[in-house]
């Protein structure tokens, strides 16, 4: 089992930025598929951003595309997500997911993702 734990979430302004941070456990930390999912209250969670095992392959939903940067720091068993340029429409429950099957690649699938963090709170104000 992988343990997931998020952190970063607040208040902020429009226009204002944050970073969430998510610290995993779990020795083999390198060999998951991270992503970061989110759900507005009466909505279902959706896709926010995956990344690869090493880093290099980043996929992103089209909403947040250019503001949203994901990244991991695979020494510290850590991934974040720097969201810059937020909106209203980007206050959300965000929740950081593992997928730690053994061929696995970035998705945007609820389905592929096998741990899932307790959420934290993001709340943009107009």
């Amino acid at each position: 089992q992988v343990q997931l734990v998020e952190s970063g979430g607040g208040l902020v302004q429009a226009g204002g930025s944050l970073r969430l941070s998510c610290a995993a456990s779990g020795r083999t930390f390198s060999s998951y598929v991270m992503a970061w999912f989110r759900q507005a209250p009466g909505k279902e969670r959706e896709f926010v951003a995956a990344i690869g095992r090493s880093g290099g392959t980043t996929l992103y939903a089209d909403s947040v595309k250019g503001r949203f940067t994901i990244s991991r720091d695979n020494t510290k068993n850590t991934v974040y997500l720097q969201m810059n340029s937020l909106k209203p429409e980007d206050t959300a429950v965000y929740y950081c997911a593992a997928d730690w099957k053994p061929f696995a690649s970035v998705s945007p699938a609820i389905r592929e993702y096998d741990s899932w963090g307790q959420g934290t709170q993001v709340t943009v104000s107009s």
